[in-house]
């Protein structure tokens, strides 16, 4: 069976999500649809600089929910944290913008 060509360039898609894509929660449903809405706002304020963005989520973060949030916004890194239960969210944005959220104290 011959293998069917492809079309110019449809090996190099990509899928971007244009939608949060939340890979890991153990958040009430309150506060991660809050902290899912404040992150993309934040990423779509600040696309060009992800230390104001995750600064700007975690002052947000510690505004609305009591303090000791801790914020990770970027491409291509790995993370491992302690963090009190019920209170991490970590998700994707906009194809490999990855936002890591958690509160420990």
């Amino acid at each position: 069976m011959e293998d069917q060509p492809k079309a110019e360039g449809e090996a190099d898609k990509k899928i971007v999500h244009v939608y949060p894509l939340v890979k890991f929660s153990d958040m009430n449903d309150d506060v991660r649809a809050e902290a899912i809405e404040l992150s993309i706002t934040a990423c779509e304020k600040y696309a060009q600089n992800y230390e104001v963005a995750a600064k700007t989520i975690k002052e947000l973060m510690d505004k609305k929910f009591g303090t000791f949030w801790h914020v990770v916004v970027g491409e291509g890194f790995g993370y491992e944290v302690s963090y009190e239960t019920k209170n991490i969210l970590y998700l994707f944005f906009g194809g490999n913008l990855a936002i890591v959220l958690w509160k420990c104290s």
